[in-house]
């Protein structure tokens, strides 16, 4: 991908530099930026998943999901996510840009992840844990949504966790209609990022 290949050139150029080699560095090739989103998943495959999920008892999946898409969440502020902000409805991170920015929960969300926690005796930590008890990593979310995508025949290039945060913001726009507010919910530096939905 261009965003790959620029940001090796890049590295290249900072050791040019380094062993004064200036006149060697490359240019960068030139990314064109779409002015619209693909492989969103769509509402309807988004309720048939959660459905399989729920239908097959793999809870913990289920709610993966459906943090991912109610709460508009990137997948590497998902895994920081606490029990304890569950709680209280929210939760505060420092964003790509450094801003501070607020995650909602919805209360239905925060009612049945509770319920859930209780039934597993869980009342503290990190809520999305790996089968060693660790804080699960981004790539371990990222495989195991494209095992399922396979085994329920969903398109593999539409079952990605940023899939999902792009569902938030088209489900946003659809009910409120208001571009700044969303880019402020979505951590976006530049409303132009947020203009592609």
């Amino acid at each position: 991908k261009p965003k790959t290949v620029n940001l090796r050139l890049r590295a290249i150029n900072c050791y040019l530099e380094f062993i004064g080699k200036d006149k060697w560095k490359m240019p960068f090739v030139r990314v064109q930026q779409k002015a619209f989103l693909e492989n969103v998943i769509s509402e309807a495959d988004y309720k048939y998943f959660k459905k399989c999920l729920k239908k097959d008892n793999e809870l913990y999946w289920y709610f993966v999901i459906r943090f991912l898409a109610a709460t508009g969440a990137r997948v590497s502020e998902l895994i920081q996510i606490k029990i304890e902000h569950i709680e209280i409805g929210y939760f505060d991170l420092y964003t790509k840009g450094g801003k501070l920015r607020r995650l909602y929960i919805p209360k239905k969300l925060r009612t049945e992840t509770l319920e859930w926690l209780g039934e597993n005796n869980r009342s503290s930590g990190y809520l999305f844990l790996n089968r060693y008890g660790d804080r699960i990593t981004t790539r371990g979310i990222s495989q195991q949504l494209k095992n399922y995508a396979d085994k329920y025949g969903l398109d593999k290039k539409v079952v990605y966790p940023h899939s999902f945060r792009h569902r938030y913001a088209k489900n946003f726009l659809e009910k409120y209609n208001d571009i700044a507010l969303l880019a402020d919910l979505m951590g976006h530096e530049s409303i132009e990022t947020t203009r592609i939905y």
